[in-house]
């Protein structure tokens, strides 16, 4: 008995350890096909010229703001892409008080391309940034029209933990953040240089798990028509900084990939809320959801509550947290066709040996923001089989 334990043993140690040497070899593999992907003279740009905002630092914390943006702008324009010269951008922003930029309104989008001919304006939000080993890093980023009215051309994000593919001894470990960041840049951008040589992206149909605890839908909706929503954002009920916003920009991110809505770019929600001076410490109320769409010109507007929003403590400890409420107004009806609630952990669904675990709160949101769109897809766009309604409360 004593010798067939110990066979076994080392029978499922050589074979975790040939597991592993595939694993790495995908991994290499893949890399290389990002590196020949992204090779300007196989996939050109095109005559787009971009203006490359300063980053939006979203994280609650200290990060390295201009270093950042500037190897986002070198990558950029080694990829063959046109820029903004910094110059030419730091008059602009001097001359309109450009402080905030986080987002692009109407009118701003339309001064960047009367006065310096950009077609489109690159915004990025740094919602993770830890140098502390094992490094972390979470961005989303967003191509957006300097046209009437601006649109969302392109919208992705990625995060990146330095421990979350160790690899055999170790030597997957990532613990310079630099090439952490490079990394993530890299496979950033890549998506975007698909988009621009007319390549469609492969949408994130949400993986299994991860879905709503609860799910309310009235399934109202026409198929083949193209529905215009604009995204408030959420009430923050979380212990984390710019938690509301953060899940705005994940749901604009998944609803802009499913392709079958026309997202308001948050930059124009934004002002619009700012320009009617709403405060909303405990949620939006009914009557300023009319205000908003007539202001936004929209079929839908999705709102919700944000209960908690939490990363991994510095180092390895704990693990990321997610939960949130989600609401969706229909002008025409003026009542609630879509709600549910959303509550996960990184460590919902690990299977052996950390695999399946999530690092970042940027990944586990995006994977229930996935599955949350694909199920609201399915649900609403449906035939109704019994029509459900639910109304707003009064405010």
């Amino acid at each position: 008995m004593i010798c067939s334990i110990s066979f076994l043993n080392r029978f499922f140690l050589v074979a975790a350890v040939c597991l592993s040497l595939f694993v790495l070899a995908a991994c290499a593999t893949d890399t290389t096909a990002l590196k020949q992907q992204t090779l300007p003279e196989q996939f050109g740009p095109g005559p787009l010229r971009i203006a490359v905002l300063p980053f939006e630092n979203m994280s609650g914390k200290a990060a390295p703001l201009k270093p950042l943006r500037q190897s986002a702008v070198n990558r950029l324009k080694a990829l063959g892409f046109s820029i903004l010269d910094d110059t030419a951008l730091d008059r602009f922003m001097t001359a309109h008080r450009l402080r905030y930029t986080g987002g692009v309104d109407a009118q701003t989008a339309q001064q960047f391309k009367s006065e310096l001919g950009v077609d489109a304006v690159l915004i990025t939000d740094i919602e993770l940034y830890d140098d502390a080993a094992p490094p972390k890093i979470a961005l989303l980023s967003r191509l957006v029209s300097t046209g009437e009215p601006p649109s969302i051309l392109w919208m992705n994000g990625v995060s990146l933990a330095g421990d979350e593919s160790p690899g055999i001894l170790g030597l997957g470990l990532i613990e310079d953040p630099s090439k952490l960041t490079e990394k993530a840049l890299g496979s950033l951008f890549g998506s975007m240089m698909d988009y621009s040589s007319g390549k469609t992206g492969t949408m994130n149909q949400g993986r299994w798990g991860y879905g709503p605890r609860a799910v309310f839908a009235s399934p109202v909706l026409q198929r083949g028509k193209r529905y215009t929503i604009g995204i408030v954002p959420f009430t923050n009920k979380s212990a984390r900084r710019n938690a509301g916003d953060l899940v705005e920009l994940h749901f604009a991110e998944e609803l802009v990939r499913r392709g079958d809505f026309e997202v308001v770019e948050p930059g124009i929600v934004r002002q619009n809320l700012l320009n009617l001076r709403l405060v909303m410490p405990e949620g939006i109320s009914l009557s300023d959801i009319d205000v908003l769409f007539d202001l936004l010109n929209t079929d839908l507007v999705l709102i919700g509550t944000v209960f908690e929003y939490q990363d991994q403590q510095q180092g390895r400890t704990g693990t990321p947290r997610v939960g949130f409420s989600t609401f969706l107004i229909d002008r025409t009806s003026r009542k609630i066709i879509w709600s549910s609630g959303s509550h996960n952990g990184g460590d919902d669904y690990i299977y052996a040996f950390d695999w399946g675990k999530v690092y970042t709160a940027h990944e586990l949101m995006s994977r229930m923001a996935a599955k949350i769109v694909r199920i609201l897809h399915e649900k609403l766009f449906s035939e109704p089989k019994s029509m459900l309604t639910g109304t707003l409360p009064k405010s």
